[in-house]
């Protein structure tokens, strides 16, 4: 073999192992893209599904969570407010008032009231003036707001400020009552007007999920004696109680097991033990 024909077959086989080493390399590099878009969609894939997975998850702890709830309240009606307080009581405090004027309502199982006023007129010697007024609310348990008697004692609060902050009162005295409801005080004090001196007691009092609010106010006109704010105060405590037991004896269990309030919402066993140790029975007007 000639020199000249050794070194074209050299270079020939220099030319051959660059072409096989490109061909190599272009393989390699045709290769990358290949295993990235695998890579690429397998990443996408995995993290899909974890949003769903997650989603599902948040999804199925919402369904599964309960709803909110609320204990329902004890009372679900209110008695008769111009029978509240017994005949014989009503008597005693506002002689020959006759039955009671009732107070609009929208709604007599919520809001309901009544007021009774008499002059006992003595002619020259001047006359006797009462009046007394009995008012009951009851709030209903609701998941926004609360239970009932939670809004009772708010209300129960706010009724004895408003007592206490009477435009004009002297001698204005606050005083727990006992045996009247789960709650009660009566706020005394006198509110001088041209007609003459007037002794004013205001009892509030709440029981379970209801408010009762008894105003009694007595006053000697045209030169007769002032009344005692004493006596009145215990008369106004008395009309109270019965109103309270009222309350109670309307929501009371009927014969037969059935509720007389909402079927839903019995007195409650402190209520029912409360009832028997505290508040005398009421009697029908």
């Amino acid at each position: 073999m000639s020199e000249g024909t050794m070194q074209l077959r050299a270079q020939r086989d220099q030319r051959d192992q660059r072409e096989k080493r490109l061909t190599r390399v272009l393989v390699g590099a045709a290769a990358v893209p290949v295993m990235l878009v695998a890579a690429g969609c397998s990443s996408d894939s995995g993290s899909g599904d974890g949003k769903d997975k997650a989603a599902e998850e948040s999804a199925a702890a919402t369904s599964a969570s309960p709803s909110p709830t609320v204990r329902e309240a004890a009372f679900g009606k209110l008695p008769e407010p111009c029978a509240a307080v017994t005949k014989k009581t009503r008597d005693d405090l506002v002689p020959k008032a006759g039955s009671g004027k009732e107070g609009s309502s929208n709604d007599t199982a919520v809001r309901a009231s009544c007021s009774w006023d008499s002059l006992d007129d003595n002619g020259v010697k001047g006359s006797q003036f009462r009046w007394l007024s009995v008012s009951m609310l009851r709030f209903e348990s609701d998941v926004t707001r609360g239970e009932g008697d939670k809004l009772a004692r708010d209300h129960y609060q706010k009724q004895l400020k408003d007592a206490q902050a009477a435009e004009g009162a002297k001698d204005l005295k606050t005083t727990p009552v006992s045996g009247t409801g789960d709650e009660a005080s009566v706020v005394r004090y006198d509110l001088k007007k041209k007609e003459g001196t007037f002794k004013q007691q205001t009892v509030v009092a709440r029981v379970e999920n209801v408010v009762v609010t008894l105003d009694y106010n007595g006053a000697g006109l045209a030169g007769d004696k002032t009344p005692d704010a004493d006596d009145l105060a215990k008369d106004a405590q008395k009309a109270a109680k019965e109103a309270v037991a009222a309350v109670r004896k309307a929501n009371a269990p009927a014969q037969g097991g059935t509720s007389s309030g909402s079927p839903s919402a019995p007195t409650s066993p402190s209520d029912a033990a409360s009832q028997s140790a505290t508040a005398p029975p009421a009697k029908s007007g």
